[in-house]
């Protein structure tokens, strides 16, 4: 069973916590040791980042992360040369969120092989379309054993959800507001609106809220009626400001 699916079906009471962090930073080498470190923490899934030049839905915080590693060297093929091995030791699901262009560049049936090969789990990738991905990904995605993981916004609608809910197969990415990453500061009545009103959808998919979490409050708030949460900009800021060092300190602070 992929290990995104045996972790949302593990513990149904639990509020499971990902962290997104970019890969190569805040230095090129230290990928594995975040991964390690985020295990130990009791992260429950961890979603790496892959550097892009031009990354449409992440605010300034991701966006200098990204810059930094990019300018340090990291590539596709050196991420998946640094998580060679990694399953020896990393045992929580683990996905790769990134834009289509990289992997379209390094060939999409070959990135998903090397992410089978190193065992990651699934992917995010906010601008391969739906229908795209139905046409001409879906069966790559299912011979690799990878989960395809799509967003959705408070502005999609009811039948736009349903389409995704049918084509997910592990979690929906509920993006808490029409913003890009760390662009908001808690959460307002209409955003946990939005979060009561597509939880009462009934849908087959779970519900893991990303933008916006970056503190135990909002973690609660973004939970209160969906399976989990994502942090990503707050994490980041805090290894720009801590290095890997206080990584568990951060963690303590969520829940």
């Amino acid at each position: 069973m992929n290990r995104i699916i045996q972790k949302l079906q593990d513990n149904p009471s639990k509020k499971l916590l990902s962290i997104y962090f970019t890969a190569g930073f805040p230095e090129p080498e230290d990928t594995t040791d975040i991964l390690k470190k985020l295990q130990a923490g009791g992260v429950d899934m961890v979603e790496i980042g892959l550097p892009f030049s031009d990354p449409l839905a992440d605010g300034p915080v991701i966006q200098r992360s990204s810059e930094t590693a990019l300018k340090s060297g990291m590539t596709t093929r050196k991420l998946f040369q640094q998580l060679e091995g990694i399953r020896k030791e990393i045992h929580i699901p683990l996905l790769i969120m990134g834009y289509f262009n990289p992997i379209l560049q390094f060939g999409v049936e070959r990135f998903c092989e090397k992410c089978r090969e190193i065992g990651i789990d699934g992917l995010i990738i906010p601008d391969l379309p739906l229908e795209e991905y139905e046409l001409k990904y879906k069966k790559i995605f299912q011979q690799y054993d990878l989960l395809p993981v799509f967003l959705i916004t408070p502005q999609t609608s009811e039948e736009r959800i349903k389409e995704i809910d049918k084509a997910s197969e592990g979690f929906i990415y509920m993006v808490s507001s029409a913003s890009v990453t760390g662009g908001t500061s808690g959460f307002g009545d209409a955003q946990k609106e939005y979060f009561e009103r597509v939880s009462k959808m009934g849908l087959n998919s779970s519900l893991i809220v990303g933008f916006g979490i970056k503190d135990a409050e909002s973690f609660s708030q973004a939970t209160e009626s969906t399976k989990g949460a994502i942090i990503g900009s707050a994490f980041i800021k805090h290894l720009t400001e801590n290095g890997t060092g206080k990584i568990s300190e951060f963690l303590k602070t969520i829940r």
